[in-house]
């Protein structure tokens, strides 16, 4: 999981691309996702909303280009590349897999239905979330079906085992 204010989204691509190669994902058991996070952390500049939105609609589309194989330039509202060369390629196809987390039902999940294979709800709204990411994909186009959704759960799993196991 990463914020979009940490990395370059060109840099960013080409990590994700890196896991993806090292990890062998011509194999269908090895699932990789690129997540939007979020959260303050002491002494990292933090953009207004607004523009963390824009900055993270950017890296998307310049990591869409890049895996894409398209090493043109890239223009986005606060990104601008001469040229977006990947190499070697992702071996995911179309590209990695992108799983965007968040809360917002207007903006993050219409992020979701433009560009993310699955998406992450928060339990206690999962099911106006979901209604939402499928008026969002009805306009965008897209089937809300192939989209994976998943939900965080936290939970106790119970006290620590004492003493040492016995056979």
């Amino acid at each position: 999981m990463t914020g979009v204010v940490y990395r370059q989204p060109g840099l960013l691509a080409k990590a994700v691309t890196t896991l993806d190669v090292l990890s062998g994902a011509g194999h269908a058991r090895h699932r990789r996702r690129l997540e939007r996070g979020g959260g303050a952390r002491p002494g990292l500049y933090f953009p207004p909303i607004k523009e963390r939105f824009e900055l993270l609609e950017d890296a998307l589309r310049i990591c869409l280009q890049m895996w894409s194989g398209d090493d043109g330039p890239f223009t986005g509202t606060h990104v601008k590349a001469e040229r977006t060369l990947n190499s070697p390629q992702a071996l995911s196809r179309p590209h990695p897999p992108i799983l965007i987390g968040g809360a917002g039902e207007r903006k993050t999940l219409r992020l979701v239905a433009r560009y993310a294979q699955a998406c992450n709800l928060f339990p206690a709204r999962a099911g106006p979330q979901a209604g939402r990411a499928r008026e969002h994909c009805e306009h965008e186009g897209r089937d809300y079906d192939e989209i994976e959704k998943t939900v965080g759960y936290t939970f106790d799993v119970g006290a620590k085992a004492s003493g040492s196991a016995r056979s």
